[in-house]
């Protein structure tokens, strides 16, 4: 009884939490958003704070993900807490408990214990979910723009020594390129800046912020020092390219050697323990057997 007043206390607090910061975030938006129009500075990623920048990191680019996300974390809480409840009224847990309690060797009261936090642990997987969701969705980004940055570059600097300046390649790429990746979105997004009469290097740094990846922010910085130096942006795309695609070979060669260390604990703990009892079981059961004759 007492844990589910517990329970029900949280979820009403968190409610209450959420439905208020998400009524300050709206007002604080409103007013940013007015500052930022007013400032010239509108639509920066490097003048967002907190959880939105967060959400933004992921992938979220939607003005109204913060409120979003609140109101997802504020359902999963009430989720948990209804499904915690359900489990501690039920009566299911002291009958399993009451059923491992018998295992010798200490075993069964170790589970028992674990079994009677049950309530809390479910409370605490369902109500992370959405935290989950979105850490998932940041390594995704990741991931993907990992794997798209060495392609884009060497078809920028292809069209670049083809004679095409550097908003002409973009154009022809971004057609080339399938919508709805990371990298994708982020480089539309540069295209939109520059098009509205942002300076190039303001856009560019824009980009790199929005995605926040080593690569990307490498390239970003060797273009605009290019473009402060009046470097030709044909042989600086080709040698970044060039860089992307040695450091994405030192990375499979680094995971490649890591393997070993990574196979080692299932080999241990799931192939070594069958080997034993598939080679030794045989000698040691005809060992218990001649040990029972002699005792009789």
């Amino acid at each position: 009884m007492t844990d589910t007043i517990i329970i029900l206390a949280i979820v009403g607090a968190v409610t209450a939490f959420a439905w208020r910061w998400t009524r300050r975030h709206a007002s604080r938006t409103r007013l940013d958003a007015w500052l930022a129009t007013r400032d010239g500075a509108a639509d920066d990623p490097r003048q967002r704070r907190g959880l939105p920048r967060w959400l933004e990191l992921a992938g979220y680019w939607n003005a109204d993900a913060a409120p979003w996300f609140v109101v997802a974390e504020a359902l999963a809480v009430v989720v948990a807490g209804m499904a915690a409840w359900l489990l501690d009224v039920s009566g299911a847990i002291p009958r399993l408990a009451a059923s491992v309690v018998g295992v010798p060797g200490g075993v069964g009261t170790m589970m028992a214990a674990v079994l009677s936090t049950a309530p809390w642990i479910v409370f605490v997987i369902v109500a992370a979910l959405p935290v989950l969701h979105v850490r998932a969705a940041r390594r995704r980004v990741v991931r993907e723009v990992e794997a798209d940055l060495p392609l884009v570059l060497e078809i920028f600097a292809t069209l670049a020594e083809a004679g095409l300046g550097f908003d002409a390649s973009l154009v022809r790429l971004l057609d080339a390129m399938p919508g709805g990746r990371p990298l994708h979105r982020a480089l539309r997004h540069f295209q939109r800046d520059v098009r509205s009469g942002v300076p190039r290097v303001q856009a560019l740094r824009r980009t790199a912020s929005r995605l926040d990846v080593s690569s990307v922010t490498v390239f970003v910085s060797a273009i605009v020092q290019a473009e402060h130096v009046g470097a030709g942006v044909a042989g600086t795309l080709r040698r970044q390219a060039d860089d992307v695609r040695d450091r994405r070979r030192e990375r499979v060669a680094i995971l490649g050697q890591m393997l070993p260390v990574k196979l080692m604990f299932p080999l241990v703990a799931c192939f070594l323990p069958g080997i034993f009892l598939t080679t030794l079981g045989p000698a040691l059961l005809e060992m218990v057997e001649v040990t029972g004759g002699f005792m009789r």
